[in-house]
């Protein structure tokens, strides 16, 4: 059964950075290498408002970009920066078989993609057989890496560029898919209402 799209646009909104932040927020037992899509939010350090500029915005958005070329099964869909946070959806893609028989001259493996949410044409790199998933965490984690360093030499600054943790949510069907890319997209609109604005 589907889940009422007030329901899912209702526990999008309540996410709290100030709670969620501080322990694993990660569904215990889930297996975060499993194909599908993920809403991620990540927040600056202290929520320091580091992506006003527009450089580092910049930055951002190229090592985002980027994911598709360091992790095979991985495609991107919407993303937006926000002067201390950042909102995007990341879909891991099924691992395809190899072919039995390896002598004989075939075609690469098809990726069946009848299961993923569709996506809105990002970058992707083709997967390839033998190529291991990754986790969530290990995309995020990259993610963080590549921008905290560049952000950092762009501002002069040393120390933790992105808050310790960051928050997700498991999308589990097109609807709920398109409740999150809108809320993505209208983000910027709500700036002014944002509980992460300082001059709220």
């Amino acid at each position: 059964m589907l889940r009422p799209v007030s329901i899912i646009r209702e526990r999008i909104l309540k996410y709290d950075p100030e709670r969620h932040h501080r322990r694993s927020i990660r569904l215990a037992g889930y297996d975060y290498s499993e194909p599908g899509a993920y809403f991620v939010t990540i927040c600056t350090h202290n929520k320091e408002l580091l992506l006003e500029d527009e450089q580092v915005k910049q930055i951002v958005r190229s090592a985002w970009g980027a994911l598709p070329a360091r992790f095979a099964h991985l495609t991107l869909d919407e993303f937006v920066t926000m002067p201390n946070h950042i909102h995007g959806i990341i879909i891991l893609t099924p691992q395809p078989e190899a072919p039995l028989d390896r002598g004989a001259a075939s075609s690469a493996p098809t990726l069946d993609r009848t299961d993923a949410p569709p996506i809105k044409g990002a970058a992707s790199s083709a997967p390839t057989a033998g190529a291991r998933v990754p986790t969530l965490g290990q995309v995020v984690r990259a993610f963080k890496s590549v921008s905290a360093i560049a952000a950092n030499r762009r501002l002069d600054r040393s120390g933790t560029f992105w808050q310790r943790n960051y928050y997700e949510h498991i999308i589990r069907d097109e609807d709920e898919l398109n409740v999150v890319r809108q809320y993505i997209r209208d983000n910027p609109l709500k700036w002014d209402q944002d509980p992460d604005n300082p001059a709220v």
